[in-house]
């Protein structure tokens, strides 16, 4: 049983890596798939039927059919907007966020104080 969890969960770190989305990114984003990532972005994983009532709790002129909607999740998947763990009914979606790089900023800033310290310590 190990190895079945040992894949899946190398699946999602090997998904993970393949990129993701910024806050910037969802302009450029058509309206039916911006409009499914705002929504997953508020809850960060959804399963397929908790995706489907959402959809259909959306006032009317923003809903999508459920082809649409398959659709639209199989585009988010593809780009990598979105991890897709299972399939069909028993599918889970995950927002799949950037990881930000580390900034360096901080340490230099601090190693130089110190070393003004060291240099001047009457300062």
């Amino acid at each position: 049983m190990a190895g079945v969890f040992d894949r899946l969960q190398k699946e999602i770190d090997n998904k993970q890596k393949e990129g993701g989305i910024t806050a910037l990114d969802l302009a450029n984003l058509p309206p039916a798939l911006r409009r499914i990532m705002r929504l997953m972005l508020r809850q960060l994983q959804m399963n397929y039927p908790e995706l489907c009532k959402a959809i259909e709790e959306m006032p009317e002129d923003q809903h999508l059919s459920r082809p649409d909607l398959d659709e639209a999740l199989k585009t988010l998947s593809q780009q990598a907007w979105l991890i897709q763990i299972g399939k069909g009914e028993k599918a889970v979606y995950k927002v799949n966020l950037r990881r930000k790089a580390g900034s360096n900023l901080a340490g230099g800033i601090w190693s130089e104080l110190d070393a003004k310290l060291k240099d001047n310590p009457d300062a």
